[in-house]
């Protein structure tokens, strides 16, 4: 029985020790990713929106195929906004299957709308138009 009670102690320690070891990486990977998605984003916008998405939490992207449209891309996860002539029309939703760290996922929404607008709205969700203002 007390050779049962060191089996069991053992196991428990061990599993202990690998969860504990698992979440230092995880937590010094999503760091790592966190600051170098941070740099990327900050290439990738303009001042202009740099500034906007500091003060305002969102940056506005205007639509390559229609002048009246804008794109509204929260910094945190959450729907994108089309706004047209400065309304909302409807809500997107387009997410990564797995983790990626926030500002990445802010300039993939960025590049996707500048390079392949019609692609991007063929991948999103259309949550509308029962938001429309």
């Amino acid at each position: 029985m007390e050779t049962f009670v060191y089996i069991w102690e053992g196991t428990i320690v061990t599993i202990s020790l690998l969860l504990l070891g698992w979440f230092i990486i995880d937590n010094l990977f999503k760091r790592d990713a966190k600051r170098r998605a941070g740099e990327l984003l900050r290439v990738v916008l303009t001042q202009e929106q740099s500034c906007q998405l500091i003060q305002r939490g969102y940056i506005d992207i205007p639509s390559p195929s229609d002048p009246q449209r804008v794109y509204r891309v929260p910094r945190t996860p959450g729907f994108v906004q089309v706004r047209e002539k400065g309304r909302l029309k409807v809500k997107l939703c387009l997410q990564p299957i797995g983790w990626v760290p926030d500002a990445d996922i802010v300039a993939i929404h960025k590049l996707m709308i500048e390079a392949d607008e019609e692609s991007y709205l063929q991948k999103a969700n259309v949550i509308g138009p029962m938001w429309a203002q």
